[in-house]
Formats: structure tokens, sequence, C-alpha cells
């Protein structure tokens, strides 16, 4: 690990002040002074801060399974029943990786990852988020090339999706449908500008991790391969879309 994101991963600084601590000088790794930004730090070395010991914080990553009727926040002005509380107390440190509105239900992430949080919700990477979403009334599947293409859901932002058709009557219709943006109720606007109404929303998977295992307001921990899978699923993309290179 290069000792910039070791030294943020502590907690006590970011990535970006920590440059400025190793250049001047103030890191040590085994009792001696390193100023080379690119310096790899190994799992024994000792790592300290004006001779304080540096320790990289703990992380954490959970999935949860995010009933209706509850919002993806941690406090409400207006006192309506939030995520945490369906979560233990010891949970309460974690931070939700994008949101779902308060009818939306299904996968949600949990960590205090920051680096993961900002690698799965930045719109420069692309990760995928994929749904079942049930609206009112037939699609076409010209309306599915329109989406595609992308539609205009606020002035100035153009949302887009791919989607296919799983099930469909003359009065509803049953989709999946895959999300590289994060725009605010992005789904139920796009398919109000088709003249249609979303009558149900679940989130089905988030990258690797998906829902599979989950009942309505459960959380599990994330396994270290699963941990490790999401995050060389994230490295790939970025190499792929020559995100910071």
């Amino acid at each position: 690990m290069r000792i910039n994101k070791y030294i943020a991963q502590s907690g006590i600084i970011s990535r970006r002040k920590a440059d400025e601590l190793v250049l001047s000088g103030r890191i040590k790794v085994n009792g001696k002074v390193v100023t080379m930004l690119g310096f790899e730090i190994r799992t024994k070395d000792k790592v300290t801060l004006d001779d304080k010991l540096i320790s990289v914080k703990k992380y954490d990553y959970y999935r949860f399974y995010k009933p209706t009727g509850c919002i993806t926040t941690k406090d409400d002005e207006k006192s309506r029943k939030t995520i945490y509380d369906y979560l233990p107390n010891e949970l309460h440190h974690l931070k939700p990786v994008g949101r779902l509105d308060k009818d939306s239900s299904g996968l949600i992430i949990l960590t205090n990852d920051g680096d993961l949080i900002y690698d799965l919700t930045h719109p420069s990477i692309k990760v995928s988020k994929v749904y079942k979403v049930a609206v009112d009334s037939k699609i076409t599947y010209e309306e599915l090339e329109t989406l595609a293409k992308g539609v205009e859901i606020e002035k100035g932002k153009i949302a887009y999706c791919d989607s296919q058709i799983l099930e469909q009557n003359s009065k509803s219709t049953l989709l999946e449908i895959t999300l590289y943006q994060g725009l605010n109720r992005q789904i139920r606007k796009m398919f109000e500008f088709l003249g249609h109404r979303v009558t149900s929303l679940k989130r089905i998977r988030h990258a690797t991790v998906d829902v599979v295992g989950l009942k309505r307001g459960e959380v599990k921990i994330l396994k270290p391969k699963q941990v490790k899978e999401l995050k060389n699923y994230i490295q790939k993309i970025k190499e792929e879309n020559h995100v910071g290179y």
C-alpha cells in the first residue's frame, strides 16, 4: 500500500494532506524519514507521524436489504424511519453507498471505507447498478431504445440506461434496468418522461454485490472474498476507462 493511502486509512487526515506530511519529512517508516510519495508500506512496517505510531483504520463491509417505507440517511428532521432503525447500534458508524428513495427497496452496501464509497459512486468510474422495475403499462421496444440513447429528466441532465423486458401484459411490464449513473430518482423520472409510472423498484445488484440470500431489513457482513472481488472489479473498470491513469 502506498504511504499516502496508508496514512489516509488511519483516519487522521485526507490522502492529499498525507502527501504534504510525507514531503515535509514528518513521516518515518521503521525509524527512518520517508519523503518519497510512492513509497510502499509492507505489513510489518511501523509508520510514525512526529514519532507517534500510526495504525491503519479497520474497515467494515456489509450488505443490507432496504425495505420500502424508510429513507437512506442517519438523521431526519421530519423524524421519518431510516435504514439505521434496522441496523444494530454497532453498525451505526457505517455509511450507505448511494441512496434508495423511500418507496424503493433492495440492496445497499454499507461501509466506513471512504475510498470504496468514492469509487462506487463517482460518475467517471461508471459502476453498474441493476434493478427490477415494474411499471403500470406496456412498454415498447422503441421506448427502450429511447432510454438507451438518453432522455432529459431535468434541465441539462441526460439520463440513460440499459434495459430488458422480463414479463409483460397489456397493463404492466416488469423490466431489468442497469444504470451507470446516480441521478436523483433517475429511473422514476425516465419512465415519467415516457408517460409511464413506476409501481415498484428494487435494486438487486451493485457492482459484484447482490441481494440474494437477504430478507427485507436484514444486514450481513461481506466476506473477505466478496470484498476482494468487488475491489478487483472496480480496478478493472478504472483501467478500462483510464480513470486515474
